[in-house]
């Protein structure tokens, strides 16, 4: 096809966060939910220091943490967990849902928390909800725990009463970014609009065939085709990721729901005007430079096509853990002729390709950051992009600010560098 991105494959040693990781924001989505991890001393590890929660604090999440014992099989790990379950609904009975997910150390050892999750059901008799996924991190990235939980509560959603069209948003966002969403919807007249997840775990909207389906985030794959299963509409556009990716996404809801074009460019024309003004600073520090994201988040191609086509940078390696290309349809066709897209990852060719091509950014994850900083090249954690408030058009300048801020960092490190030469 001319025109088209490169879209390119490679596999090999790679590194990434597990989908464990998505527990941080899914946590605090959902207060009367809680998430239990059956896994290891370092899955409590990694899920303390990535939340960064104090020693005191109580969070709705935790690790039922399997000794030696249970993965040589001396113990019987299913009645040393209904104990760890009931004694947290004991001792925690605000919970509603409890969430049993799968590690490393559990699918080795073929734990069936599927069966655990429907015997406790049984238990407890609708008192509290267990449910199950995997945030295992051995074929898994890290967002991608969001998609099994999303997807694992989409059985529960209730049989929409009737055809009538209504707007479900999918996919962790800011509660005031869904907000703002919320907002904007109303005024061009969707007035129907709802969230998954919801902001309490019990309050699952309706589906049915009326309903259109907007994604939020690029990676809920096994999302989308669970609602589609249920009737649902999966809205085919970008993602609303910068001013146009946002305006794009907008757009198409309004067409679903066959909204006058003329209501929605009112609507749209002063958030634009203004968020436009608000990232010009941005851009006049970012436009020409040279970046390369390495992947691990799956955020990566419609972040690239914001980068360079609202910020003027200069794309060298679009790096993706999988490219979804039904999903992603709308973003390739808004990157530039030839730009490689690289699927998956073989971590020591990639890093090649990042020393011989000297980019000004590398987007890519904690683990490298450090290694890449160390030899000269400024870096961006990815998975800062998931923790930040960075959709809508209103968001616009605060993505670009995410980019510029080690480009500033790094200029002011090379001056002090100088100095005191």
């Amino acid at each position: 096809m001319s025109g088209a991105p490169q879209l390119l494959k490679e596999t090999g040693p790679r590194e990434v966060f597990c989908g464990l990781t998505s527990i941080v924001w899914l946590h605090r989505r959902m207060p009367d939910a809680f998430f239990l991890v059956v896994g290891s001393r370092t899955c409590a590890h990694l899920i303390q220091s990535a939340a960064g929660v104090m020693i005191f604090a109580e969070p709705r999440f935790g690790t039922a943490i399997l000794e030696e014992r249970d993965l040589a099989g001396l113990a019987d790990a299913h009645d040393e967990l209904d104990r760890v379950v009931n004694n947290l609904l004991e001792r925690r009975p605000e919970i509603r849902t409890l969430f049993l997910v799968g590690s490393c150390p559990s699918e080795v050892i073929k734990l069936d928390l599927a069966r655990v999750a429907e015997r406790l059901n049984g238990q407890l008799n609708g008192q509290v909800r267990v449910l199950n996924y995997s945030g295992s991190g051995i074929e898994t990235t890290f967002t991608q725990g969001e998609d099994g939980a999303l997807s694992a509560l989409v059985p529960l959603m209730p049989k929409a009463e009737s055809q009538e069209k209504q707007l479900l948003m999918v996919g962790t966002i800011a509660n005031s970014v869904e907000d703002r969403f919320i907002k904007i919807f109303n005024r061009i007249g969707i007035n129907k609009v709802s969230s998954l997840p919801p902001r309490e775990s019990t309050k699952l909207p309706s589906i049915g065939p009326g309903t259109k389906v907007l994604l939020t985030q690029p990676y809920l794959g096994q999302t989308a085709r669970a609602l589609q299963d249920r009737g649902a509409e999966i809205l085919k556009t970008t993602f609303p990721l910068g001013i146009e990716g946002s305006r794009i996404w907008i757009e198409a809801a309004a067409k679903s729901f066959d909204i006058e074009e003329s209501l929605v460019n009112t609507t749209l024309e002063p958030l634009i005007n203004r968020a436009e003004k608000a990232i010009r600073p941005y851009k006049d520090k970012l436009s020409g430079k040279k970046i390369f994201l390495l992947p691990e988040s799956q955020l990566e191609i419609p972040l690239a096509r914001f980068l360079q086509r609202e910020c003027g940078m200069h794309l060298l390696e679009v790096g993706t853990p999988y490219l979804n290309k039904e999903l992603m349809q709308s973003e390739l066709a808004l990157l530039p002729e030839k730009v490689r897209i690289m699927e998956g990852q073989h971590i020591e060719n990639q890093l090649d390709r990042v020393r011989e091509q000297k980019p000004d950014l590398v987007v890519c994850g904690m683990g490298l950051a450090n290694p890449l900083e160390a030899e000269g090249i400024s870096t961006k954690w990815s998975i800062e992009f998931v923790f930040s408030p960075i959709h809508g058009i209103d968001q616009a300048a605060d993505l670009a600010e995410l980019f510029s801020r080690p480009l500033h960092r790094h200029d002011l490190l090379n001056k002090t560098q100088l100095i005191h030469a």
